[in-house]
């Protein structure tokens, strides 16, 4: 069991959404005496170019990163999971369906369908969510219609069916919960997919924007500063690193898991 990962996730949630009750710096407070101070006891992640507390940014910015990346994460998990397990099931029609669909989002190169599509709306927390799910459940569905084909040749499940048992008691009853290692190992991956989406997009400046922050744009802001003022970039990015490695961890894991089970 990863328990480091998990402890370090449970130490970044705390961080991100109880450290502001005891740590009560304003993040937007401009400070001109204390412009670009390095990390000392004062100022413990060091302050930016308008004297602001990157210790108290980070904390808040960090809400926002995990609340698009989880949330982004599950509901593009919850598309997949459903689409996959529809076409696996019923085959035929739907199923050529749901194949052409599916190349046809994967033509495009995820990450620049992104930036189509925010540069045509104004990006906010919930439209970013919206966004990146609609860009990330391919994977997903894909694996899911391949461990359904499977299931659907089961003796069992073709009894259910001469048993003329409703399909939609099948697949929430046996195929949900079979496939669900499948959900969660996803799942996983998906947030760490996303929080280094979203923060992708605020880098080049198209993500989350003034006077609401993430850690992709508190990176954004530092760039032009890494030389002189390297800790206005380089705490959220470590962020950003002991989230995506944990969840890394945590899915390889569950997939192993996942591996064991199939193969007794």
């Amino acid at each position: 069991m990863p328990k480091s990962s998990i402890a370090t996730l449970v130490l970044v949630f705390l961080f991100c959404f109880v450290g502001p009750f005891f740590y009560s710096i304003d993040p937007a407070h401009l400070n001109s005496s204390a412009l670009l101070l390095p990390p000392s006891l004062e100022h413990l992640f060091g302050t930016d170019r308008l004297g602001r507390d990157v210790f108290a940014r980070v904390m808040y910015g960090g809400r926002v990163s995990l609340l698009i990346g989880v949330g982004s994460a599950l509901i593009a998990s919850f598309i997949g999971f459903v689409l996959g397990a529809t076409a696996g099931y019923f085959k035929g029609k739907i199923d050529k369906a749901f194949v052409v669909f599916v190349d046809l989002f994967l033509t495009f190169p995820t990450f620049f369908l992104l930036l189509a599509l925010v540069s045509y709306v104004n990006a906010s927390v919930w439209v970013l969510i919206l966004i990146i799910s609609l860009t990330g459940w391919m994977t997903t569905a894909r694996l899911v219609r391949s461990e359904s084909f499977a299931l659907t040749s089961k003796p069992f499940i073709k009894i259910l069916d001469i048993a003329k048992v409703k399909k939609s008691k099948i697949l929430l009853k046996y195929y949900a919960p079979l496939l669900a290692p499948i959900f969660f190992v996803s799942f996983t991956f998906g947030v760490g997919g996303a929080i280094l989406a979203e923060s992708g997009l605020s880098f080049l400046g198209l993500g989350i924007t003034p006077p609401q922050m993430s850690w992709g744009t508190i990176m954004s802001e530092g760039k032009e500063f890494v030389e002189i003022a390297w800790w206005i970039s380089f705490f959220p990015g470590l962020m950003i690193f002991l989230v995506t490695f944990s969840l890394i961890n945590i899915s390889n894991y569950l997939q192993t898991l996942t591996n064991q089970k199939e193969l007794q």
